[in-house]
């Protein structure tokens, strides 16, 4: 009788998940697959090139460009993140009273609708924006913010704004998964601060910063709608990512390169993240 409820159990969850591994499979997966089967095949004529396009996405200057720059903001973008919503979370984790306005307010950038992120970033970094104001004011000299190298930081700063309350909450959910006693248990042995930090919140705090790297580093490839909203389909240098290449390649209808710089990416991504993977599961 049990085996029969089991089983019964089994097909009922079956069918409930079956509509979704579906739709994974019609929209995701079977478009996926003939990505990379266009990647081997030339955009006009549609004749087997093998590697050829591959070659040519290498050697193109602007893929190039876009992903060092890409590479670029993940290096600098990640670890300020996931350093700082650690200590805002520890910060809040600290003083219960606090945690939830302040939680309220970390995750307020996340509601705010990306027309209105790109009209604050025009009314901030235009020529005539407000910094340059307050800078003529103090007797500087007016930066051309989104015209120059400052434009990267400015990516930056909006992917940290953007995502920090998100990264908090989840740092917090792991925190409460923490026992307390064994905090009671360090103090009791005399263990400081830092040490309870070291050895006993950090370690337990492993599988939360798997997932937290993961979603960070997803997450990253979102900015590209608040650039191409402000600057366009060309910005300024430091700030042209791989996004923009694949639209602009899009655009021009150059699908052998972007069904091949799309399998590339795709490749890097799912190895970075398997190896993030292999190395927690190490440690």
């Amino acid at each position: 009788m049990r085996m029969n409820i089991g089983g019964m159990r089994g097909r009922a969850g079956a069918c409930f998940i079956l509509p979704s591994v579906l739709g994974v499979f019609v929209f995701v997966i079977v478009p996926f697959l003939d990505v990379v089967r266009r990647s081997f095949f030339g955009a006009m004529n549609g004749t087997f090139v093998g590697l050829q396009n591959y070659a040519s996405v290498l050697q193109n200057r602007a893929f190039q460009l876009a992903a060092g720059n890409t590479l670029r903001f993940m290096g600098v973008c990640m670890p300020l993140l996931l350093v700082l919503s650690l200590v805002v979370a520890l910060a809040l984790y600290g003083n219960p009273r606090c945690a939830g306005a302040f939680k309220t307010t970390f995750l307020v950038p996340m509601a705010v609708p990306i027309a209105s992120v790109v009209l604050l970033w025009q009314a901030l970094f235009h020529q005539n924006g407000l910094l340059n104001s307050m800078l003529d004011r103090l007797g500087g000299q007016p930066v051309a913010w989104m015209d120059s190298g400052a434009a990267f930081y400015v990516l930056v700063g909006s992917y940290i704004w953007k995502n920090l309350g998100y990264n908090v909450v989840l740092w917090l959910a792991g925190l409460a998964g923490i026992s307390p006693s064994i905090y009671e248990a360090a103090a009791v042995d005399g263990a400081g601060a830092w040490t309870i930090f070291w050895r006993i919140t950090l370690p337990n705090l492993l599988p939360s910063l798997f997932t937290i790297t993961v979603l960070s580093f997803l997450n990253a490839f979102k900015v590209f709608r608040e650039a191409y909203l402000v600057a366009g389909d060309y910005p300024h240098d430091s700030m042209y990512l791989l996004q923009h290449l694949f639209n602009n390649w899009f655009r021009e209808l150059s699908m052998d390169k972007l069904a091949a710089g799309a399998v590339m990416t795709a490749g890097v991504i799912l190895f970075l993240i398997l190896l993030l993977r292999r190395a927690w599961e190490t440690e």
